[in-house]
């Protein structure tokens, strides 16, 4: 038995290639919607600390240095909850589990996973290897994945 079944909780790597068919291409249209949900919640946040620079006389207006983080906190919050991943994750049918055991993702370990696929993002060339570990593995995993022990599975 390969190591990487052995590692995620699945005790046949059939299993595990079940469990990752089509996870590429579901992660594409989640990161999709995610970016929509992430917006409106910025948009948000923006319009709140806008208000609240007003009452603070402009004290307040420090936070908009905050305002990015809004991304990571999204997803490390969504990939630790119960539902095990963001709106566009659930809404593509994918969870995120811990690669070790299978178990639901720690909230330090979604922080870690949000914030390496951030930073993957904002670099093309980081970004192109990040896809092209994922596209050479067999549980299609991506780089970032693997840094942070977790794996994108299919919902059952």
């Amino acid at each position: 038995m390969p190591a990487e079944a052995q590692l995620t909780g699945y005790s046949d790597p059939r299993e595990l290639a079940l469990a990752t068919e089509g996870v590429l291409g579901r992660r594409i249209l989640a990161y999709l919607l995610d970016i929509v949900v992430v917006f409106l919640l910025m948009s948000v946040l923006w319009v709140l600390i806008a208000l609240f620079g007003v009452i603070t006389f402009g004290f307040g207006w420090m936070l908009f240095a905050l305002l990015p983080l809004t991304a990571i906190a999204y997803n490390a919050i969504t990939i630790a909850s119960e539902g095990q991943g963001t709106l566009g994750m659930r809404a593509a049918g994918l969870r995120v589990v811990d690669a070790v055991d299978g178990g639901r993702p720690s909230m330090l370990a979604a922080a870690v996973h949000a914030l390496l696929f951030y930073v993957a993002v904002s670099t093309f060339l980081l970004w192109a290897i990040d896809v092209v570990i994922g596209l050479a593995r067999v549980d299609r995993r991506l780089g970032h994945d693997i840094l942070s022990g977790l794996l994108l599975v299919r919902s059952r």
